[in-house]
């Protein structure tokens, strides 16, 4: 007989993992503008990508029924699928709200660490991303049809 292990502390002490490693990369980002916000000098462009992400976490934030919000990739057990607002068109909208903030900071700072900290941002988004969808289709099964006719973080895209 072999025992079955109970996979949840594991897919949590990853998502944990994960949501740091996001964390600490938006604080490095955000930090990386600071000193030209101060003198006043962030390209429009880049506020304006930045505001566009920030819009957007807004609007993905309003489309969850109030308490059901998670920053793990680990589908909360009392859960559902939201399928409105920005989840209409796309699955992750938060994680491409922070990709926007991020791109942001890089456009303004245009330093290749600054770049290099983004891309390894979008790694961790896109590990965040694969790893809560896989976990998704688990635990609802009407999953995969929202993911077949959505994209993954932007409209008719990607």
């Amino acid at each position: 007989m072999t025992a079955t292990m109970n996979p949840e502390p594991l897919r949590k002490h990853l998502g944990s993992l994960l949501v740091g490693l996001q964390f600490g990369l938006i604080l490095l980002l955000g930090a990386s503008v600071v000193p030209l916000a101060i003198a006043g000098q962030v390209p429009l462009s880049a506020g304006l990508l930045a505001a566009a992400g920030l819009a957007l976490a807004a609007w993905a934030l309003w489309a969850y029924p109030p308490g059901s919000f998670n920053i793990r990739p680990t589908p909360r057990t009392d859960g559902q699928v939201v399928q409105r607002g920005p989840y209409r068109w796309v699955r992750h909208p938060m994680y491409t709200s922070i990709a926007l903030c991020g791109l942001g900071c890089a456009c303004a700072v245009q330093q290749l660490w600054v770049w290099l900290a983004l891309a390894a941002m979008g790694l961790v988004l896109l590990t965040k991303a694969l790893l809560e969808e896989r976990w998704m289709t688990e635990q609802h099964p009407d999953y995969a049809d929202y993911q077949a006719r959505t994209k993954r973080f932007v409209p008719w895209l990607l």
